[in-house]
C-alpha cells in the first residue's frame, strides 16, 4: 500500500540565487493550481541579506496574478475546489493574521460566484505560528528569514511533514549542502514542480508510505 499525502514544503531562496528566478519559482511553487497541490513551497525560507526586496517583489508578483474561469486561457489563478475549503483558507489566513504575520497582499475572497481567494502573501512569518505549521492548501505564501544553512536546514526540517523542499542557489557547494540534510522525498534545485515517471515520488514522516513511480 502506498498514500501520498500532503505537505509543507520549504523552499530555500540563499543569497547565491538568481534573484529574478527565485521569485519566479517561488510564485509558481506556491500558486500554483491555486495553492491546491500536495507539494507546494508554503514556507518559504530567504536568506536575510535580500530578505525585505524579495518580500516586496513577492507582494508585486502575486498582486498580479489574474483571477478567473481556469478553462480561459488568460486566468493566472482559477477558484477552490468547494466552499469548505474557500472558508477555510480564508479562516488561515484571519489566525495569521492575529497571531501577527504581516499581510502584503491579498488576503480575501474574489468576486461573488466561485470559490476564489485572493494570492496572499505573509512575511515576518515565525516558525510556532498556525501558517507555518499546517497545511493550508490554498494560495497562502509564507515568507520567513534566515541568517546561515544550518539553522535553515534544521527549521526546514522542523515539521511533521517531509514531502518536498525547494533549493535556489548559483552555488554547487550549498545545493550539494542542503540536499544532503534536507529531510524531504524531493528536492528541487533551481526549479519546482518539475516531475519525470523516471523518479520516485512519496514522502517521509505525515507526508506519506512508500513511492510511486521510478520503476
Amino acid at each position: 500500500m502506498t498514500l501520498e499525502l500532503g505537505g509543507k514544503s520549504a523552499n530555500i531562496i540563499t543569497k547565491n540565487a538568481d534573484f529574478d528566478k527565485a521569485i519566479n519559482q517561488a510564485n509558481l511553487s506556491l500558486f500554483f493550481n491555486a495553492g491546491q497541490c500536495c507539494i507546494a513551497g508554503s514556507r518559504t525560507f530567504v536568506h536575510s541579506s535580500i530578505y525585505d526586496r524579495f518580500v516586496e517583489e513577492s507582494a508585486k508578483l502575486a498582486s498580479k496574478i489574474k483571477l478567473g474561469p481556469s478553462l480561459e486561457t488568460s486566468t493566472g489563478q482559477g477558484p477552490l475546489v468547494s466552499k469548505e475549503q474557500m472558508d477555510k483558507v480564508l479562516n488561515y489566513i484571519a489566525i495569521g493574521k492575529k497571531e501577527g504575520a504581516k499581510q502584503l497582499t491579498g488576503g480575501k475572497r474574489w468576486g461573488e460566484k466561485g470559490w476564489f481567494v485572493e494570492p496572499t502573501v505573509f512575511a515576518d512569518v515565525k516558525d510556532e505560528m498556525t501558517i507555518a505549521k499546517e497545511e493550508i492548501f490554498g494560495p497562502v505564501k509564507c515568507i520567513t528569514k534566515f541568517d546561515d544553512l544550518d539553522e535553515v536546514i534544521h527549521r526546514a526540517n522542523n515539521t511533521s511533514y517531509g514531502l518536498g523542499a525547494g533549493v535556489m542557489t548559483e552555488s554547487h557547494s550549498e545545493a550539494n549542502y542542503l540536499i544532503k540534510h534536507l529531510r524531504a522525498g524531493t528536492v528541487y534545485v533551481n526549479c519546482y514542480n518539475a516531475f519525470s515517471a523516471m523518479a520516485p515520488f512519496g514522502g517521509y514522516k505525515d507526508s506519506g508510505i512508500g513511492r510511486e513511480l521510478g520503476e
